[in-house]
């Protein structure tokens, strides 16, 4: 394993991930559209520097530093001079550089250097920009490494490291199906083919049954000259496929290209089943989740809770649409932070929003629903130094013979709504509360 990126066996807790980027370039014109280009799209602190002296203090001054990405001409300092300074640092580093020389790439990529990047291509701040996003959201990103053996695969965990994932490695595939039982972050898994006891097609096989596609990418390597392994691994649920060796920028792209997919994927996923305005699950997506949790459990406490906000025609007129989007938004931090991981909650559409509870009795649901609607009461929002305060009436039903499908608690729920509103807002109707 190389030094100067930590590894965990078995992963450890991400802490207070650091912030800060470097920029070291003495090109101004350079610096300020790279800089530029970062600010739209990474929100990120940004501090520039044209000399190594300048780079030293501000590395000094702050502690919470992410990434750096520097020039190789500077006034104070040669290219192997500007290399060592950021790996004697051991901080995350992306060499930018005006002139193709493959003797000096080749010595960069050989140390704590991310990427070696010509400045001169017509897309270079495009792809230092993809880059440093990548990199960012890397952090927040679990991998696996099975191999057995300890030199490949800390090797393979030092890549991934290098790159920001939080990595763990394992000797056989037995270790690696607990660790994926156990841990639901990994969202990454490098698979050698050649191990005892069980080989890494067959790992791949039964990691698919615990994990799909869209969840989980996997990636299979080996040094093996058979080419019916890449069909082989890739009919068995692989994502990929690497053969050994493989350089550090084959790797690096091929792993990107893979989280990217995943990404993308959780992205349409997202557009697919969430609120575009308060990120909830939209009405569908509730419906769907709700209908297979009533509909496995034959018997047990559900409750459903239908919500809207009071008067919010009111706050669109006076306030404007702006606050009302605001007002809703709101609600729905609010409504997640009252839904406990067995529950379910969604926007309904326009100011409705709507809840299962399992598992709770009647007192309980209904203390549950008061705490939701109280502290929606107490909030307040600044509209142009203007205070805006809302409430909230919530209509709701219980399982039983006559409601037992989610249609008919639905129905049930907005009956006991529209008696809240007429019986004066404000209140929690349907659960002997009135």
């Amino acid at each position: 394993m190389q030094a100067g990126f930590a590894l965990a066996t078995p992963r450890q807790p991400i802490a207070a991930l650091p912030q800060r980027i470097l920029l070291l370039e003495n090109s101004r014109a350079y610096t300020s559209m790279l800089r530029e280009a970062l600010d739209q799209r990474v929100q990120l602190p940004i501090s520039i520097a044209s000399t190594l002296a300048e780079a030293r203090e501000l590395l000094d001054r702050e502690s919470d530093w992410f990434l750096a990405l520097t020039g190789l001409v500077l006034a104070d300092g040669d290219r192997d001079e500007v290399i060592d300074f950021f790996v004697e640092r051991r901080l995350p580093t992306i060499v930018v550089s005006g002139v193709y020389d493959e003797a000096l790439r080749e010595r960069a990529l050989q140390q704590q250097i991310i990427d070696f990047v010509l400045k001169s291509t017509p897309d270079s701040i495009d792809y230092l920009v993809w880059l440093v996003q990548r990199l960012e959201r890397n952090r927040r990103i679990s991998a696996l490494v099975v191999d057995d053996s300890l030199s490949a695969r800390s090797f393979i965990a030092s890549l991934l490291a290098m790159q920001g994932y939080q990595v763990s490695h394992v000797a056989d595939g037995q270790s690696a199906l607990r660790m994926i039982e156990a841990d639901p972050g990994i969202r990454l898994v490098i698979v050698d083919q050649e191990m005892p006891g069980m080989d890494g097609i067959e790992l791949t096989r039964r990691l698919r049954q615990l994990r799909a596609r869209d969840r989980m990418a996997v990636i299979g390597v080996s040094g093996s000259t058979d080419t019916s392994l890449i069909p082989r691994f890739l009919k068995n649920g692989a994502n990929d496929f690497l053969r050994k060796p493989f350089s550090r920028e084959e790797f690096f792209c091929r792993v990107s290209q893979n989280i990217d997919q995943l990404e993308l994927i959780g992205t349409l996923q997202d557009l697919a089943t969430r609120d575009f305005l308060t990120g909830l699950p939209n009405r569908r997506s509730f419906l769907e989740n709700s209908e297979k949790r009533v509909s496995h459990r034959a018997t047990g406490d559900v409750t459903v809770a239908m919500i809207d906000i009071d008067h919010f025609k009111h706050i669109n007129d006076s306030y404007g649409h702006e606050a009302g989007d605001r007002a809703l938004r709101a609600m729905a931090s609010v409504l997640s932070v009252h839904t406990r991981p067995e529950d379910h909650c969604g926007r309904f559409g326009g100011e409705e929003f709507c809840m299962l509870i399992d598992g709770l009795d009647v007192d309980k649901s209904l203390r549950h629903l008061e705490a939701l609607r109280q502290a929606v009461s107490e909030l307040e929002l600044d509209i142009d130094g203007r205070p805006l305060r809302m409430t909230i009436s919530i209509g709701a039903s219980r399982r039983s013979p006559q409601f037992d499908t989610l249609h008919k608690l639905l129905g049930e729920a907005d009956r006991h709504l529209y008696l809240a509103k007429a019986g004066g807002r404000n209140q929690v109707r349907g659960l002997d509360a009135g």
